[in-house]
């Protein structure tokens, strides 16, 4: 079955970062990154408008590997199915390391607004760990008067209104939050991530200046997951854009040079955090190559 366009760029395309986006070549039509106001720009690292019809009675399923963002979606079409709550038309959604399944039909249409790192306690209005594995309605997360800012959502008839009620929205949060400071967490967990998630926690911990207690804090806080788990998601990330670089690297090689103990440890770490097996990501990889080459 082929892949969607929309579910391969905006449901986190196996080995994307979402803060650089996505790659060229998306269709136009399918999916556009929009320009933010520069009061968001700090908060808000992306934001995509969609917009993909299904063909009646068709349905597409796709896996999300999960990347440890906070994300806001905005459905005013049909929204993707990953739950018995997943259908609201607002959905705060919280960071994991677990994969999820989609299930796409019908006429998709809204905005994906992926959180900048260290931002999402601020705009929410509460400790990112709470909302941790989880899709919330936004509006039970704001207090009324934010939440009514986007009451007027579904009246509007086309997307560039819609566009700037969000903003105007995400604007109207920030000025009424209580911004805590994230520089350190996120000084932290930049440098989990430039080490492909490779440094001890013990060594994080100190070359930030913190005691491990007070790191775990504030990963709990600002990012909703432990040193640990990013350092997974970390490693994981790597490997992947390792493989998409070097698709013919024997397993071994991508396990020593990710920071993995063996082959074995690798594979059970696909498995948990992909849901699939190596092999099986490496078929997918290159049938979704061959489609997308021309």
């Amino acid at each position: 079955m082929e892949a969607s366009p929309v579910a391969q760029r905006l449901f986190l395309r196996l080995d994307e970062d979402p803060v650089q986006g996505p790659e060229s070549g998306t269709p136009a039509a399918s999916l556009r990154t929009l320009p933010l106001p520069a009061a968001l720009r700090p908060f808000v690292a992306q934001m995509l408008l969609y917009r993909e019809t299904f063909a009646p009675g068709h349905e597409v399923v796709e896996r999300v590997i999960p990347d440890g963002a906070v994300r806001l979606v905005v459905h005013w079409g049909d929204a993707p199915a990953a739950g018995p709550d997943a259908r609201r038309t607002l959905l705060a959604i919280g960071p994991s390391t677990t994969p999820a399944v989609l299930r796409l039909s019908g006429r998709m249409a809204g905005l994906a607004i992926t959180l900048r790192h260290g931002a999402a306690a601020a705009l929410l209005g509460l400790p990112v760990g709470e909302i941790a594995g989880l899709a919330l309605p936004l509006q039970s997360l704001w207090p009324r008067d934010n939440a009514e800012a986007l009451s007027a959502l579904a009246d509007l008839e086309d997307d560039a209104s819609r566009v700037r009620l969000v903003q105007q929205a995400l604007l109207q949060r920030l000025r009424h939050a209580s911004v805590a400071e994230p520089r350190p967490a996120v000084h932290a967990l930049r440098l989990l991530m430039q080490a492909g998630g490779r440094l001890p926690v013990p060594a994080l911990a100190a070359e930030v200046g913190l005691g491990e207690r007070r790191l775990q804090q504030l990963f709990d806080a600002q990012f909703g997951l432990s040193p640990r788990r990013w350092s997974r998601l970390s490693r994981l990330h790597r490997c992947l854009r390792e493989l998409r670089a070097q698709p013919q690297r024997s397993w071994a090689e991508v396990a020593l040079d990710g920071g993995f103990f063996d082959q074995s440890h690798l594979a059970n770490e696909f498995r948990a955090l992909c849901g699939c097996t190596p092999a099986e990501y490496r078929r997918l990889a290159v049938s979704e190559s061959s489609k997308t080459a021309g």
